[in-house]
């Protein structure tokens, strides 16, 4: 038996070299397949379909096993006498997985299938503002096979959103009459392609590899003509178009189809060939009734606020944004003096007049000066820069305004998100911004009502410019940038050329926004000649291949944003820009680092998520003490990251990892850390085995990607997992390739998991780990009180999720034939080719606030 494994062993050793040239054959022929299989799909996709979950997860593992013999192949290059059977084993081994997946990636049918029925969203709506007999009308209108298109006409902040979305919904309803249902939002900005895009989306069709309107159009007819029977509803239309430029069927009674538009103009919806209906406004009960709802009280029954209160209402010209937004002011103030003094502003601000939508815009006006708080009226208008209708990611909005100097600055950036996030509140009850979650990616966002944004931007004006989403192709005329202008935003549109003497003389411009515009090639050193006030630049998601050398001397520049532009590989030298606060060169292509990043000492930001980049040079790193946030995906050293005290959140690659698993190194973890992300480490086997970590006391994630030498998260034996998953909230572990087990008991049969390790631990991710059979044991599940996402992905041995021990110790407060996650909200299991059950069928999960399952069946 020795001897075989020595003559096994030996073998390795000596072909090693054929062995990695076998795998780099085999693998050859598996990226072909998936080349070849990718364009099969794309030919099968055209018409609305969607991937095979079956072919979907095989071109996932191909990815994963390129991952995995890059690893080896990076190995192999470092390879030493000692090394060798190893590595040859690995290249033996990995070739049966590529030989074994390539068996599996004979697709004789179809790759893809008909994507789910999706009959529509669900819109939240507010109660209804007005009496029945608009809406009924309208629903009348809709049911009548004789009425194929309808528009719903009025002036701004009417309420013709509001009534179109309770239609949406209860259209839902009539699943024998529509078989789908798609809501879509205009805007005064039409852009062809955006609308085709919108439709398109609600259909699960993508039209981005068509870039001609006319192919777009007829792919996205022939997907809707196949859809018979829908209701399309556009909000907020400002002009008229022709059905078939967009790719929209004629609604006839032979298909089926209905057309339901809203707008502020009656001649669209005549020019559209609509039967319309106009929204009046609110009769001075609706108004009244409307008005005490948002207040929560009856002022109208208190004698103090009666009279004043009757005013008040008066002067909202029975407009349902306005009686929304006074009632937000009028309702924190409680005292009477209080309601003198704002009526007062108000009268003084707002006088009665025949022209309703000027006075409605003088009350958005006075709403927006009685916030009387400098920051909050500087949100508002930075959210005017974004382009109308727009979703504006709450997290992004929040970093924004920190880089524009809108949120105070603070030692912690956890601090000012608490305070960006308590001033969108803030606006958000003024009823001045909109709150949602988008539904596609579950993150929260706000929305300006367009009057309100309207309103903004005249506040604002001249010295704002925003032309963002009006599918602009050339950079502006020079002549129209005003030398007040101090803000401009040229946002999400389709500028492909910025002409090259091109030199706008704007000295108080501060903030320049380009982002978005992905056919954007070069920008000109002539654009920032006289620009040297600037603080903010955002030229992020651009297709430029370079930053101009005139950046360099922009010497009062605070944020500088270039993420996710793919052809950049340098940039200039950034050594004058000593005020720079923020360097995001994520996902770009540069090499090296930048040229005088070791002067750029206000730096709190820097992002370097860039995997081409050769190395960090050292001693850079504690040059930047101020540093919060930093990811770096080139080797540094740990003693460098623990050398900055102020760092909130690291993902990054240590060329010397063993620092932190040694008692006394000094290479130990900023207290203050939130987020950490370690990639491509192998020296630990467990969390344990990093006792730095105890030093970061306020964790709250930790990501774990590419460490294979991890066997375990915890094990009974050691407190100092204990203390440093206590307040951690998310865990995320992918391609830990060594992984057998979470918690890992020692010889001591009485070893249970310490009491409260993972009480606040909300989200658990686990992907491509390929050694776990089981994910929790049944005693875990009752220190997870907590837990609301669980996903496991890809871990081709899992079998349960839940494991049942034939000889299990009871826990104090443990019922043993009931499993309760009681906030678990959404479970996904994806690519699980062993899994065979939750948990056991002697149990019973309780999971009473689980909302979503997510589970994709896939036999090996």
């Amino acid at each position: 038996m020795i001897l075989a494994l020595i003559r096994k062993c030996c073998n390795f050793h000596k072909g090693v070299d054929e062995e990695m040239r076998t795998l780099r054959e085999k693998w050859k022929i598996l990226e072909n397949r998936k080349v070849d299989t990718e364009s099969r799909m794309k030919l099968e996709l055209l018409l609305g379909k969607q991937p095979k979950k079956e072919v979907k997860g095989w071109l996932e593992k191909v990815d994963t096993i390129n991952g995995e013999i890059q690893a080896i192949e990076g190995k192999f290059a470092k390879m030493n006498y000692f090394s060798r059977a190893h590595i040859g084993k690995l290249a033996f081994k990995m070739r049966g997985e590529v030989e074994k997946h390539l068996e599996m990636g004979v697709f004789t049918e179809s790759l893809v299938v008909d994507p789910p029925v999706s009959h529509g969203e669900i819109l939240p709506t507010p109660p209804t503002l007005r009496g029945e007999t608009i809406k009924e009308e309208i629903w009348a209108c809709v049911l009548n096979d004789d009425v194929r298109k309808i528009g719903v006409y009025g002036m701004g902040g009417i309420g013709k959103s509001t009534v179109m979305k309770h239609i949406n919904n209860s259209l839902l309803n009539e699943t024998q009459k529509f078989e789908s249902v798609i809501w879509v939002t205009v805007s005064k900005a039409f852009d062809v392609i955006k609308l085709q895009h919108d439709i398109a989306s609600k259909l699960n069709l993508d039209l981005s590899k068509f870039e001609d309107i006319t192919t777009r159009a007829s792919k996205l007819y022939a997907a809707l003509k196949d859809k018979k029977r829908h209701g399309l509803i556009l909000d907020d239309l400002w002009e008229a178009f022709p059905l078939e430029d967009i790719g929209l069927p004629e609604p006839t009674h032979e298909n089926g189809c209905k057309l339901v538009l809203t707008t502020r103009l009656l001649d669209v919806c005549r020019r559209m060939g609509c039967k319309d209906f106009k929204m009046e406004l609110l009769s001075n009960e609706e108004e009244r009734k409307l008005f005490l709802d948002k207040m929560g009280r009856d002022v109208f029954d208190t004698p103090k606020l009666k009279a004043m209160a009757e005013e008040v209402l008066e002067r909202c010209a029975q407009l349902p944004l306005a009686i929304v937004t006074i009632a937000a002011i009028f309702k924190c103030l409680i005292h009477d003096f209080k309601w003198r003094d704002a009526l007062e502003d108000l009268k003084t601000s707002v006088k009665a007049s025949n022209n309703i939508e000027a006075e409605v815009f003088k009350i958005l006006e006075f709403i927006y000066e009685r916030l009387k708080d400098g920051e909050l009226q500087q949100c508002l208008l930075h959210c005017a820069l974004y382009p109308e209708d727009f979703k504006i990611e709450k997290r992004e909005l929040i970093e924004h305004l920190i880089d524009e100097g809108i949120i105070e600055r603070r030692n912690s950036r956890q601090v000012e998100f608490d305070n960006g996030y308590s001033m969108l509140n803030k606006l958000e009850n003024a009823c001045l911004l909109e709150g949602g979650i988008d539904e596609e990616d579950k993150e929260k966002f706000v929305k300006m009502h367009d009057l309100v944004r309207d309103m903004v931007l005249w506040v604002a004006s001249p010295q704002f410019k925003v032309e963002g989403h009006l599918g602009l192709e050339d950079f502006s005329d020079e002549g129209k940038w005003r030398e007040d202008l101090v803000k401009a935003s040229l946002m999400y549109n389709n500028i492909s050329r910025i002409p090259p003497n091109v030199s706008p003389m704007c000295p108080k411009l501060s903030t320049l926004l380009l982002q978005r515009n992905r056919s954007l090639k070069n920008v000109p050193d002539s654009l920032f000649e006289h620009l040297h006030g600037l603080n903010v630049l955002d030229l992020s998601n651009t297709g430029i291949k370079s930053l101009p050398n005139s950046v360099s001397n922009l010497e009062n520049l605070t944020t500088l944003r270039l993420r996710g532009c793919t052809y950049i590989k340098r940039v200039p030298s950034l050594a004058k820009l000593t005020k720079l606060r923020k360097l995001d060169l994520g996902e770009t292509e540069i090499t090296e680092v930048p040229d005088g990043l070791k002067m750029l000492v206000n730096l709190r930001y820097l992002n370097l998520n860039v995997w081409d980049l050769k190395i960090m040079p050292y001693e850079i790193l504690p040059k930047l003490s101020r540093l919060q946030y930093l990811t770096v995906f080139s080797n540094v050293k740990g003693v460098e990251v623990a050398s900055l005290k102020n760092l909130e959140t690291f993902k990054g690659l240590f060329s010397d990892m063993h620092e932190f698993i040694e008692e006394k190194s000094p290479s130990v973890l900023p207290k203050v850390v939130h987020d950490l992300q370690i990639s491509r480490c192998n020296n630990w086997r467990c969390l344990c085995d990093v006792p730095s970590l105890n030093h970061a006391t306020e964790l709250k994630t930790i990501y774990l990607d590419g460490c294979e030498g991890i066997e375990h998260i915890l094990c009974s034996s050691s407190s100092s997992c204990t203390l440093t998953l206590q307040t951690l909230e998310s865990l995320e572990l992918r391609g830990s390739a060594n992984l057998s087990v979470l918690f890992r008991k020692e010889k001591d049969a009485s070893a249970q998991v310490p009491p409260h390790t993972s009480s606040h631990l909300k989200n658990f991710f686990i992907r491509n780990c390929g050694k776990l059979k089981k994910l929790l044991t049944p005693g875990l599940p009752l220190h997870l009180p907590n837990l609301e996402e669980i996903e496991v992905i890809n871990c081709v041995q899992i079998g349960e999720i839940i494991e049942e021990e034939e000889e299990e110790i009871e826990e104090e407060g443990m019922d043993t034939t009931k499993i309760t996650l009681p906030r678990l909200k959404k479970l996904k299991l994806q690519w699980l080719p062993e899994l065979k059950s939750i948990c056991s069928s002697s149990k019973v999960i309780g999971c009473d606030y689980l909302e979503e399952i997510l589970y994709t069946f896939v036999r090996s």
